[in-house]
């Protein structure tokens, strides 16, 4: 009797962890893979790297107006050029203040991924929404920055090509889960050729720039 009771305490002990573990991961909640939260550490590492000495640079340059930053390489590649421009702090503050807040998150994400945190749809949707907004924000800026501004900060473009890459991949993301609904030959493109579209649009940038300032690199060569 005391053996069964013992099994059969063993037996209620483990139906209870069963229905605490389906309670620490409720229905709905969708995880990632190593390579995806990997992704997102780096290129919010690589953000939050060009948005420190971006702002670092910005508020140098405040405190000394002669004060040259180790990006500017060329009157092409200058980021003082950038810095002093009115695009530099649209919102009234330098833009970068908006990396150091963002980018952290896109990091903290990732960790929380690598340690098996499952989200809901409506968390992954915000996290699309957003890295979608930076992405268009900073293809704003670089526009601004080839034919307003006539200039380039090569902390600027590492900082647009983390986004890139934390948007576009998030998509993937969703697409793959079934987070963003989508046809399902639209979801198989998606998968096997993930890689397309951010070489697509990483190339596109490199000839805009190219072709802007064409006579320029001529003259080096």
């Amino acid at each position: 009797m005391t053996g069964t009771t013992s099994h059969a305490r063993l037996l209620s002990t483990g139906n209870g962890g069963s229905r605490r573990a389906r309670e620490i991961r409720p229905a709905g909640a969708t995880g990632a893979s190593g390579a995806f939260a990997w992704l997102l550490i780096v290129s919010g590492g690589l953000g939050a790297l060009a948005s420190f000495v971006i702002t670092i640079d910005k508020f140098q340059l405040l405190q000394d107006p002669q004060f040259s930053p180790s990006c500017n390489l060329s009157p092409i590649l200058s980021c003082t050029s950038v810095m002093k421009s009115a695009q530099a702090s649209v919102f009234g503050f330098p833009n970068p203040l908006l990396g150091l807040l963002a980018f952290p998150v896109v990091i903290a994400v990732g960790f929380a991924l690598l340690a098996g945190a499952r989200f809901r749809r409506w968390f992954w949707l915000g996290l699309n929404a957003g890295t979608l907004l930076g992405a268009g924000f900073c293809m704003w800026l670089m526009t601004q920055a080839l034919y307003q501004i006539g200039a380039l900060c090569l902390w600027c473009c590492l900082a647009w090509a983390a986004t890139i890459a934390a948007f576009w991949y998030t998509t993937v993301h969703n697409v793959r889960h079934g987070i963003i609904r989508a046809p399902r030959g639209v979801v198989a493109g998606v998968l096997e050729f993930h890689w397309a579209v951010p070489v697509t649009w990483y190339l596109t940038i490199v000839v805009l720039i190219a072709t802007r300032w064409w006579d320029y690199w001529q003259t080096l060569l």
